[in-house]
């Protein structure tokens, strides 16, 4: 796969990066029940056609690379919304309501795993050993944040057709994350391609939501519901995959993808703060892990790409 050079990373770049994992998370403010109040496939249609809508003017104000792409990476532009946002959303969504939020979070976390070894497949991207041991590292501070400082949890764990769902979430963002390096997207506008992206998912995603109506789909039916869907447009949605795409671009999706680990933390905080949930030790010793770890696999600065 072709790569373009990278800008060497900014301030503004790093900030970017920190944000990445606080608006992924905020799906877990926005979205705590919904899988009770409106159907998978129909939470994530609604998610991304409603964030193209919101964008809108950014992809009409770069309309013409935003057609190139289209008539030229026809295939690369249906494969991106296929796996960001379908695979990612309606059946990651799907996969939740088979499996354990536990059993989820340690799954999909393995997608930062995932970017590397597919890197390195193809692209011949050599592994550093601070990269992977940092990574091991902070892998080790999720699950004991997942479960809850307690290893002997891991062996009672079950595992069903949702983990297998969130695995192949997890991949899917691996392969998408590589994908958003082609030169034909660098050509965008980050609001603009991820409108355009957005737009191809809900496409894919528009047969899987209206079958899953037919067959007495849930819709959002309270001003709850519609806030939560709200708040996953404006933040999980269009400022995560902004950022996260900027992150991409400036410092590979190697790097980029660490910021997966950094979600069940950020998460932490923020239920504490928002949830009133309590803040308990096992936490503190999965965010030294993570923390360190993440210092680890994106240090020296200048040559992680």
């Amino acid at each position: 796969m072709p790569m373009s050079p990278a800008p060497s990373p900014r301030l503004r770049d790093w900030l970017i990066f920190l944000a990445v994992p606080f608006f992924f998370s905020s799906n877990v403010i926005f979205g705590r029940g919904i899988s009770g109040e409106v159907s998978p496939f129909t939470t994530a249609f609604l998610r991304w056609s409603l964030s193209t809508l919101f964008v809108l003017p950014f992809i009409l104000s770069d309309w013409r690379a935003c057609v190139t792409l289209i008539r030229k990476k026809t295939l690369l532009w249906f494969v991106l919304g296929a796996l960001g946002m379908a695979v990612c959303g309606g059946v990651v969504y799907w996969g939740l309501t088979k499996t354990s939020a536990a059993n989820g979070t340690l799954i999909y976390t393995t997608s930062s795993l995932f970017i590397i070894i597919f890197q390195r497949i193809f692209q011949a991207r050599p592994i550093r050993r601070l990269e992977l041991i940092g990574m091991l590292i902070a892998f080790a501070g999720v699950a004991e944040i997942v479960l809850k400082g307690d290893i002997s949890q891991l062996w009672a764990l079950n595992f069903n057709i949702g983990d297998l769902a969130i695995l192949s979430g997890a991949i899917a963002f691996a392969i998408y994350s590589l994908l958003l390096r082609d030169p034909a997207a660098r050509d965008l506008a980050s609001l603009s391609l991820f409108g355009t992206i957005a737009f191809s998912g809900a496409l894919v995603l528009a047969p899987l939501a209206g079958m899953e109506l037919f067959n007495g789909g849930l819709l959002p039916s309270t001003p709850t519901a519609w806030a939560k869907i709200g708040g996953i447009i404006l933040f999980a949605s269009i400022a995560a995959f902004y950022c996260f795409t900027h992150t991409v671009r400036v410092f590979g999706p190697v790097t980029a993808g660490i910021t997966l680990y950094m979600m069940p933390p950020v998460s932490i905080v923020m239920a504490v703060l928002f949830l009133g949930e309590t803040f308990e030790p096992y936490h503190a010793v999965g965010i030294i892990l993570v923390t360190g770890g993440v210092v680890l696999a994106t240090a020296p600065l200048g040559k992680i790409r």
